[in-house]
């Protein structure tokens, strides 16, 4: 089949068939064969039933994104839904894989609806900063409610199958061949003779209409300090349904979404979608011959070593688990089997899934068993010298060809390779804590790993179902990296009038889950701490150096795990600022001879962000991130940047490249080497592009 839409008349029934791998989006292309085919079947006097359904392996996941952010040619999809709910002719959607979005509103449109048993459906247009545009907003609420609607779209989760007839969503489950079961219905409606019954014309989520107005008044007050415009609107549309004709309600919709997606929100996250997936795309993929991965062993049983475990044992993968003691082993057993305990108990999974993953785990001592695995993660502490001492032992005991990953922060795996007689086959993996959670997975490119272990890597993580982004060897990477770049320019505030609290509180209201300050405290200051001594031999003398945090950790403050860090976390109702940091940074200003000053929010967020994107620049100039947008995807899958601002380099083209580029200049005077704005900056400004063109 090479249309993109295809239409043939079996038995009185036209079934019409989409066909644009690989998801099926509903591009301009398909709209117009859907449209074409669609008034070819309704017109043709044979026809008694229409089926829709589509090839490959999924029925419609959605719009198609590309098209997004300028003018909809038409068809427009809502007209295409008016084809299918209009039409005098039963209209049968024959739904598998996942029906999403727009691929959801075209089944929703039609008058019945069959779904595969393993099939998913759902609203998610809020992951994009927009509402659904197809008529959703109005037809689902008709069906189940205000409650029940609004959860599915603020919400963008996908539901089972199973889930979406219990709520009425869907006529009929089909537990084999989908397409079968819909031309079978469409048989039986056909014999019956039955009347169509638009979707726009039920009332079933209309029979309490005080719950719909509770709920739509519960969400309202719920999602008032959303900082999404399309949360609002998504809001204001359901309740249209109730107290709007059907019509006045596709036209509220339909204005409502024209107006989120030129948003900057909308914009923005826009750009994270893509930029997720361009991350995947490297150059060692071209060509690869990927290394058989069947069996993994974690060194370090640990935090990390046992949520690396955990993810491992998650994907399917016998893990071997390695410990330097019985009782270090017997903890990271039992953290593994706590976790497994949990989700069994929170229903996340069954316990025979939880029994048959604890099964494929063993626990040693001994690291000749590891011998035989195909790739070994090591997870020990973040020390040059036991990294070291590890690498030696793997070195003896591994298979040839066998990969050696090492899970580091900020260690030189290009030093760490050249102790051992494999160095080809060593690559970073940067797991993000805790591991079994976290998407994020920086996957560090030494100066002599073969391209083959970059792409098994890759590989390796889509089974982990994570986020891989490819880095270079440098101190940090590429998210720690810009972290601290982010954490030095709020010291530089400290220093000079802002409290933690304050710097804090600006941060979150830019969007981040918790501040700077907060996130040292939860992490640990003695981390960042021993990477300061670390890097202090190399720390150039004119270089501004902030000891607030060192005087700290001197006192024994490292945070919520003494209880006491930039905040006393040992009080009821919640940590409260430490009067006795406040202490030490009035009188490191007495020290230095710092006149304190006032910081308003925006001027904290804008010397954070700006601080965050110069360094990125840096480090897609260095070679260590291979485009701005993998700076974009490390910062909003490991760090907490908000999805909406889509990440530093997005925000800072958003805040327009010359407006960051002056105000990297009028701070120089403060701190000169590092305000210097990025050659970047002058490159894409005199070109008249942007990071988000790169």
């Amino acid at each position: 089949m090479s249309e993109l839409v295809a239409l043939r008349i079996e038995n009185n029934i036209a079934v019409i068939t989409i066909n644009n791998p690989p998801v099926n989006a509903l591009s301009h292309g398909v709209r117009v064969g859907l449209s074409d085919k669609i008034q070819a079947a309704i017109a043709d006097d044979a026809v008694q039933a229409i089926v829709l359904n589509a090839s490959g392996r999924t029925f419609p996941a959605g719009a198609d994104v590309s098209e997004f952010g300028r003018p909809r040619e038409t068809p427009i999809l809502s007209q295409i839904c008016d084809l299918l709910e209009t039409s005098p002719k039963p209209t049968i959607a024959a739904v598998h894989g996942n029906a999403l979005g727009g691929g959801f509103e075209l089944a929703l449109a039609c008058h019945y609806r069959v779904v595969l048993r393993s099939a998913k459906v759902g609203l998610p247009e809020v992951k994009l900063g927009v509402l659904p545009g197809g008529g959703g907003t109005q037809r689902v609420p008709r069906i189940v409610g205000a409650e029940a609607a609004l959860e599915l779209m603020l919400s963008g989760k996908l539901i089972s199958a199973k889930h979406a007839h219990d709520l009425g969503l869907i006529d009929k489950i089909a537990d084999e061949d989908v397409d079968q079961a819909a031309m079978s219905m469409a048989t039986d409606v056909i014999a019956a003779g039955a009347k169509t019954v638009p979707t726009r014309d039920r009332i079933e989520g209309f029979q309490d209409a005080v719950g719909f107005a509770n709920a739509v008044a519960k969400q309202r007050e719920n999602k008032k300090n959303d900082p999404q415009p399309s949360v609002a609107k998504i809001i204001d549309c359901v309740e249209a349904a109730q107290i709007l004709p059907f019509e006045a309600g596709i036209a509220m919709e339909r204005a409502a979404f024209d107006e989120c997606e030129t948003g900057p929100e909308a914009t923005a996250m826009r750009h994270a979608f893509f930029a997720e997936r361009r991350a995947a795309k490297v150059p060692e993929l071209k060509g690869a011959k990927l290394r058989k991965i069947d069996t993994i062993g974690v060194v370090g049983a640990g935090t990390m070593g046992a949520g690396i475990a955990i993810s491992c044992l998650d994907a399917g993968f016998p893990v071997v688990l390695v410990e330097r003691d019985q009782d270090g082993l017997e903890r990271g057993v039992e953290r593994i089997v706590a976790n497994y305990d949990k989700s069994v108990a929170k229903k996340r999974i069954d316990a025979a899934t939880g029994e048959e993953r604890l099964s494929r785990l063993t626990g040693t001592t001994d690291m000749q068993d590891l011998s035989k695995v195909d790739l070994i993660i090591e997870a020990v502490f973040e020390d040059e010298d036991v990294k070291r001492n590890v690498f030696a032992q793997l070195d003896a005991v591994m298979k040839p060809g066998g990969i050696l990953a090492t899970n580091t922060s900020y260690l030189d795996i290009d030093a760490l390779a050249a102790t051992i007689s494999r160095p080809q086959d060593v690559v970073g993996y940067h797991f993000f804590s805790p591991a079994h959670i976290m998407k994020l997975l920086e996957i560090v490119v030494g100066e002599k790993t073969d391209p083959n272990v970059v792409a098994t890597g890759f590989k390796l993580a889509k089974k982990l179902r994570k986020v891989p982004v490819r880095a270079g060897v440098a101190d940090g990477f590429i998210g720690n990296r810009v972290l601290a770049a982010y954490r030095l320019a709020a010291d530089f505030m400290l220093e000079d009038g802002a409290s933690p609290a304050q710097i804090d509180a600006a941060m979150r209201a830019y969007g981040f889950p918790i501040g700077p300050y907060q996130v040292l405290d939860m992490a640990g200051l003695d981390i960042s701490w021993a990477r300061r001594k670390r890097l202090a031999a190399t720390r150039a003398p004119e270089d501004r150096y902030v000891t607030i945090g060192d005087k700290i950790c001197e006192q024994g403050w490292f945070g919520q795990k003494t209880g006491r860090g930039y905040y006393i976390h040992d009080q009821d109702g919640g940590p409260v600022e430490n009067p006795d940091v406040l202490a030490i940074i009035q009188e490191e200003r007495k020290l230095l001879g710092i006149t304190p000053r006032s910081f308003s929010a925006k001027e904290i967020q804008d010397r954070c962000l700006f601080a965050m994107a110069n360094e990125g620049a840096r480090l897609v100039s260095e070679g260590v991130a291979l485009r701005p947008s993998d700076v974009d995807v490390v910062l909003l899958y490991g760090y907490g940047f908000p999805r909406y601002r889509g990440g530093p380099m997005m925000a800072a083209d958003q805040v327009g490249l010359l407006t960051v580029k002056n105000a990297l200049l009028s701070w120089k005077a403060e701190e000169p080497r590092f305000w210097e704005p990025s050659p970047m900056f002058d490159e894409l400004i005199k070109n008249g592009r942007k990071f988000s063109d790169l």
